[in-house]
């Protein structure tokens, strides 16, 4: 299922320019012809997140049973943000792109045997709210211009900091991580700014699994939804619209 939202959503974009350009009038002018020649320039960002975890189980016994994990639904989240951009070249720009992010994701267990869970525990999905702060660097190549768009392509990463927790769920990812992204999208030029809408990936580095043995408030008889992940690591899609 998420494979298949990801496959949609790369088709769309792909083909997102000769939608644009069909869309153009074939005789009328180019909107700010020179808006990309300026040394810099800021804006801002909404955007639409599916927030996700990689997990990597333990797979080890755990009070005679082996617990698997995994995040089963993607839910929609919203970002907002910032841009500011800095030109180095006819196609280059470095950009600063700090962000605010809003999503859940709920990690889904099942016993390997088909057992019941324990008794006096959450059931079988922990649902974490996430806050996350990004403070990327992204360095954008654009192509050529045609009439009013302009596709472009951009890598980068950067640091991203949680800054919600609860400390009560029995599962509790560390607060700061690192990542790398990769994005894809085209300049719309309108008459009274630039419209950039854009796909992103973003992959932490990081194993966010906060180990038991460094949480004294967690219950005994809900470690096992921790000693289940062995390693966590942060993932991200979104799709973002940059006026600029």
């Amino acid at each position: 299922m998420v494979a298949q939202t990801i496959k949609k959503i790369l088709i769309f974009l792909a083909f997102s320019p000769l939608l644009v350009r069909a869309m153009d009038i074939p005789t009328q002018s180019q909107n700010n012809p020179y808006i990309d020649n300026r040394l810099y320039h800021f804006g801002f960002s909404l955007g639409i997140n599916l927030m996700s975890y990689r997990i990597d189980e333990s797979l080890e016994p755990i009070d005679g049973e082996v617990y698997y994990a995994r995040v089963q639904t993607l839910l929609p989240g919203f970002s907002v943000g910032l841009v500011s951009d800095l030109r180095l070249g006819k196609y280059v720009s470095l950009r600063f792109l700090p962000a605010l992010n809003f999503s859940n994701r709920t990690i889904t267990y099942r016993t390997a045997s088909g057992n019941p869970f324990p008794a006096d525990n959450r059931g079988r999905r922990i649902s974490l709210l996430s806050l996350p702060l990004d403070f990327p660097l992204f360095v954008k190549w654009t192509a050529v211009r045609e009439q009013n768009y302009r596709p472009y392509f951009t890598i980068g990463g950067g640091l991203t900091y949680d800054v919600y927790r609860d400390r009560q769920l029995p599962v509790l990812p560390k607060p700061l991580d690192g990542f790398v992204g990769v994005g894809a999208g085209c300049n719309i030029y309108l008459p009274w700014f630039r419209l950039c809408p854009e796909i992103r990936y973003q992959v932490g580095f990081n194993n966010v699994i906060m180990p038991v043995e460094r949480r004294s408030e967690l219950q005994q008889q809900q470690e096992f939804y921790t000693q289940a992940i062995a390693r966590m690591y942060n993932q991200m899609l979104v799709i973002i619209f940059n006026f600029e």
